[in-house]
């Protein structure tokens, strides 16, 4: 059961072939039996969700349920649950209980999905690896002595490990795709503003965008059906009419014109990861897939331009965690400027500071012009770059990260290097464009990621694209040796 697709979860909960409570059950005690190890999961609450599923098997009962009723979900504690703890990661919330829902939760509760519980985080969602977590790093269940990837690490390692059907994540410079290329799952990054961002805990708001992480396109699909959506609570949340992403998935690929940018085969990817995607390629030829080669000239910029624009964004949303609005507030201070800097100092972790103090820097009187004007610009001439792709092209791939995971501690003495992980997938959040990751194979035992970027509001078929791939290859069945 825990392989299935969420379509085939649905299938059981209405042949009454297993309720909800006892499929929730089943999870609960995976998550019992392997977050100590793996540390996926931040907050757990057995009667919350086993409540939650025993009002979906009434709702099952009465003949009211949808497609995902009863389906045990993880979210990421960057979401607000009402009544859950939601932390992201950090100290600073460490205490925090939400009032209210995000507008993501609200729509998994109106569906009846069941909240298994918050999945730890990188810091603020700060990190490629879930290792800035206050709550203490994540474990890749491939192997357990490398990383996950961040900053939705939690999200990763539940869905490859089988401790939730599937998950929620976010996605402001590639941390939906790249866990899920380093951990062997599927991950959807929609276009910016497709859904709402109403009660997701702030980073860069002009980047940031949730999304789904499961094990299959058609999964995602399903997910994406309840997560999209107008929402007036987010100023930039879009009014793009409402999609059946499931409608879709099962169109041939014949004709199909994808680019292959010559940037992103070149110096610094793997060569072994790079094998992985030439044979990803062959098998869409054989799909009727049609390929040309495309440029990005400017992608090469989107590394430096991210850690001016995302940091400076940071570095005021932040701004509220001062502890009297928010946060944690230290125990002794003599003044007010005094407890001020301590609760920030104590509630902040390395990274997040970094990035804060960078923001500032770049946002201060003197050097707006030279680095935050300047990144701007830049920004429009790499969404320019994708405009001129697209014209020769319907979907451009490529590889998601230049390699697969690497060991914990390996990258944190250097920032740069950690940074590099997003190289591929940062210069899509710059655009507002959707991208996707899907398992393509593996290097060395270690799963490698396929990455799908399609147009402005072209989710459909991307994950058409992605699901054609799936019928004929079973990467995306595989799982982690040792988590049976």
């Amino acid at each position: 059961m825990i392989n299935d697709s969420l379509k085939i979860l649905s299938q059981m909960l209405a042949n009454k072939t297993i309720s909800s409570v006892e499929m929730t059950q089943i999870f609960l005690d995976r998550i019992g039996q392997y977050n100590p190890e793996i540390n996926a999961y931040i907050t757990v609450d057995a009667d919350k969700s086993l409540a939650q599923a025993n009002a979906a098997d009434l709702r099952i009962a009465n003949g009211t349920a949808t497609t995902l009723t009863g389906i045990p979900l993880a979210q990421k504690d960057i979401f607000c649950a009402k009544d859950w703890k939601t932390t992201c990661g950090s100290k600073m919330l460490e205490n925090f209980i939400a009032p209210y829902d995000a507008h993501v939760i609200a729509q998994f509760n109106d569906v009846g999905a069941v909240n298994l519980g918050k999945t730890n985080m990188d810091e603020f969602a700060m990190g490629s690896s879930n290792e800035t977590s206050y709550f203490g790093g994540v474990k890749n269940p491939w192997d357990f002595n490398r990383v996950p990837g961040g900053s939705s690490g939690g999200s990763a390692a539940a869905v490859a490990a089988r401790l939730c059907a599937a998950a929620t994540g976010t996605d402001t410079g590639g941390s939906i795709r790249q866990p899920a290329s380093l951990c062997g799952f599927t991950g959807l990054k929609p276009t910016y503003g497709l859904v709402s961002r109403y009660g997701m805990i702030a980073f860069a708001s002009s980047l940031d965008q949730a999304g789904p992480m499961a094990k299959s396109a058609e999964d995602c699909a399903l997910m994406m059906n309840v997560m999209a959506g107008f929402d007036a609570r987010d100023s930039t949340s879009l009014n793009h009419p409402k999609e059946d992403y499931t409608a879709k998935l099962n169109q041939p690929l014949a004709g199909l014109k994808v680019g292959l940018p010559k940037e992103y085969f070149a110096e610094g990817l793997d060569g072994d990861v790079a094998k992985v995607i030439e044979a990803a390629i062959a098998e869409y030829k054989k799909l009727g897939a049609e390929f040309v080669d495309i440029s990005l000239p400017n992608a090469e910029l989107s590394i430096p331009v991210y850690y001016v624009l995302a940091p400076a964004e940071a570095s005021s949303n932040l701004s509220r965690y001062d502890g009297v609005r928010y946060g944690h507030r230290a125990a002794e201070y003599d003044d007010l400027m005094e407890m001020y800097m301590k609760s920030r100092a104590e509630g902040f972790g390395e990274e997040v500071k970094r990035r804060i103090l960078i923001g500032t820097y770049v946002l201060s009187a003197g050097y707006y012009d030279a680095y935050y004007v300047k990144a701007q610009k830049i920004r429009h001439l790499i969404a320019d770059d994708f405009k001129a792709a697209f014209e020769q092209c319907d979907i451009i791939m490529g590889p998601t990260v230049p390699s697969t995971a690497f060991k914990t501690g390996e990258k944190t003495g250097d920032p740069v290097a950690m940074y590099l992980q997003d190289i591929y997938t940062i210069a899509t959040n710059l655009a507002g464009l959707p991208g996707m990751s899907i398992p393509a194979g593996f290097s060395h035992d270690l799963p490698v990621g396929l990455q799908i970027i399609g147009n402005y509001f072209d989710e459909a078929r991307m994950l058409n694209v992605g699901h054609a791939y799936q019928q004929v290859t079973d990467w995306h069945t595989k799982m982690p040796k040792g988590i049976a």
